[in-house]
């Protein structure tokens, strides 16, 4: 069983779903799945397939109303990748200090 932070970043790892993410983002309110399927060059089918993992990964919440399906996203989950990258950051940020240091002093 994945874990959320791999579940994370499997759903961000398609350009497609977060293309989808993204737009559901921007709007900021929720969508039926037949309108977002509109904006891709894909089946309703395929476009629920991609859907269906960013709900796994927490990133879009799916709710029905009626015979319509809709689709809001949360951005949350990606605090934690913001933490993780975070960290990488900074080490890439203090080993160029240390080697500017390092070649200053030589």
């Amino acid at each position: 069983m994945q874990d959320k932070f791999t579940k994370i970043l499997k759903a961000i790892s398609d350009p497609t779903r977060r293309e989808i993410f993204h737009a559901l983002i921007l709007v900021t309110s929720a969508l039926p799945i037949n309108q977002i399927a509109t904006n891709f060059n894909m089946t309703r089918q395929g476009v629920t397939k991609h859907l269906k993992v960013l709900e796994n990964a927490n990133l879009v919440t799916i709710n029905s109303q009626g015979r319509e399906r809709y689709c809001i996203a949360n951005a949350k989950p990606l605090k934690e990748v913001n933490k993780w990258l975070q960290f990488y950051e900074q080490f890439w940020d203090d080993s160029l200090n240390n080697l500017g240091k390092y070649l200053d002093e030589s």
